[in-house]
């Protein structure tokens, strides 16, 4: 039987347990934005300074996932929730992102959220894509061309959204 996976909150002086997995995942550059280059000081800063909260899903204390939780946008558009996941390719296909928007969903609504939105969902990754529909997100948008797709070049991304 395989052992729970925990998810909990960390501070910044954790991050650096998120980095390789963080590295990693934007090094391939196939479902986020950030700059290849990025430091780690710089995603420490963006994943984990307030309101930006930050957690990890981990099991025997190895790390098989993180997501960071924010309001979308600041004053008038702070009820809705943002939020970003990423898991390491060794735990792809054992469930750590669905478990970790649904961790995900019952904090933002803990937190006084009303919705979440993910504003930058590369059209090409299908299996995050399929997976936020189950889990109630729908497209609500599509920006043509907005991702520089590491091996497809320009590719769509899409805006998903849910009410909690």
């Amino acid at each position: 039987m395989t052992a729970a996976l925990s998810i909990r909150e960390i501070a910044a002086d954790e991050f650096s347990l998120v980095w390789p997995l963080f590295h990693s995942v934007v090094a391939a550059g196939d479902t986020y934005s950030y700059p290849p280059d990025l430091t780690f000081e710089q995603a420490r800063d963006w994943w984990t300074s307030p309101p930006t909260r930050c957690f990890i899903a981990e099991r025997h204390k190895l790390v098989l996932g993180c997501y960071m939780l924010r309001p979308n946008q600041p004053g008038l558009g702070d009820h809705v929730a943002n939020a970003g996941y990423m898991v390491s390719a060794a735990a792809r296909g054992q469930g750590v992102a669905s478990a970790m928007c649904e961790h995900s969903m019952a904090q933002a609504r803990d937190a006084g959220f009303t919705a979440m939105q993910f504003n930058f969902v590369v059209s090409t990754n299908t299996t995050a894509v399929r997976l936020w529909q189950r889990l109630g997100f729908r497209i609500v948008g599509q920006v043509p061309g907005a991702f520089r797709h590491a091996a497809h070049g320009p590719t769509d991304v899409y805006v998903m959204h849910r009410h909690l």
